[in-house]
């Protein structure tokens, strides 16, 4: 039988499932390869599981998102999820570090409709998960991969090291040592190509902490930069701050 692959949302910008569509060509064979029989970005074709593969964007912000994730996985032989929100709680995890009754009173209008966790979590904080692929939006070419290795039954083949490696093999000069650009290239997980240095701007950690990383080395380097202890936190503070957060420091 075709295997079968469905896609779902939770608290998201939807970014990462655009990246699925924006695979074009190669989207027209993997359709023929596999039946979506669940992707509401796509279709309004939906057809219940069980699926072969899962595919999950967004973080689990609200109630109703905490049982979503519990049916998803239940209904999903194996269930992958795709980008910050999903591998990391996104930036929108920034609100677990205050009061989100504050943000609720400061941004709505009439906070008592509005239903949400005090925290911002990815999807593993609730399931099992049987692959993290990470990126702020992930990337094209990693997706197919982690696709097509679960579908062929293989572990995916996606790299474990940091920006700095793409940096080399790109040839692209150092940020850092070259201009003293603060840069958290050698703490990120690769995957984007080292797109932000290639123009000569610092790594903001969008693909998330990498296999090896040594924050506790990279501060004290970022302070030498010019940056203060707020602008450090800041700076880490972006689409993956739980992972960060997640990483011992100085």
């Amino acid at each position: 039988m075709t295997p079968t692959l469905a896609v779902f949302k939770l608290a998201s910008c939807d970014g990462c499932q655009l990246t699925l569509l924006d695979c074009e060509d190669e989207l027209l064979a993997l359709a023929g390869q596999v039946d979506v029989a669940h992707f509401l970005e796509a279709s309004s074709d939906v057809r219940p599981g069980p699926y072969d593969l899962a595919l999950v964007e967004g973080s689990v912000t609200t109630p109703a998102d905490a049982e979503r994730v519990h049916v998803i996985r239940a209904a999903a032989r194996h269930l992958v999820t795709i980008g910050a929100c999903a591998t990391a709680g996104g930036i929108q995890a920034l609100r677990n570090l205050t009061d989100v009754d504050e943000f609720r009173r400061t941004v709505y209008a009439r906070p008592e409709y509005i239903e949400t966790l005090s925290t911002s979590t990815p999807v593993s904080a609730h399931v099992d998960v049987d692959f993290e692929l990470r990126g702020c939006p992930i990337d094209k070419g990693q997706l197919l991969e982690v696709i097509t290795a679960f579908l062929a039954g293989r572990r995916p083949d996606v790299p474990n090291h940091s920006v700095c490696f793409e940096c080399k093999r790109r040839g692209t000069v150092c940020v850092t040592v070259a201009e003293g650009t603060p840069c958290l290239g050698p703490a990120t997980h690769a995957g984007c190509g080292a797109l932000c240095p290639a123009y000569r701007r610092g790594c903001y950690g969008c693909f998330g902490p990498s296999g090896s990383v040594n924050l506790p080395a990279l501060i004290p380097l970022l302070r030498h930069d010019g940056l203060g202890d707020d602008d450090v936190e800041r700076f880490l503070h972006t689409f993956n701050t739980a992972a960060f957060d997640r990483e011992p420091r100085s």
